[in-house]
């Protein structure tokens, strides 16, 4: 089988939440490790971000968009840091 267009999917079986859990279990036993916790790791107070709206000046806008695809970050991120680097 080369890819998984040539597998049967349609005679493929579901598989149980206990069938899953026991493999998982097994896999932690094996391993001597628990699983990684899926998804994006939770934030300190400190770091998580406030959502706010703000407007801004087209030349501003202008500046972040630029400096941001020269870095390849978004253009928040850049009044982010400018902002950060002259609150001190």
């Amino acid at each position: 089988m080369k890819n998984s267009k040539e597998f049967p999917f349609e005679k493929a079986r579901r598989i149980s939440k206990r069938e899953l859990t026991a493999a998982r279990k097994a896999i932690e036993e094996k391993t001597g490790a628990p699983r990684p916790p899926r998804g994006r790791p939770a934030k300190s107070e400190e770091d998580k971000y406030l959502a706010t709206s703000i407007r801004l000046h087209p030349k501003v806008m202008t500046w972040a968009r630029r400096e941001a695809r020269k870095r390849g970050v978004g253009y928040q991120t850049i009044i982010n840091d400018a902002l950060l680097e002259k609150a001190g």
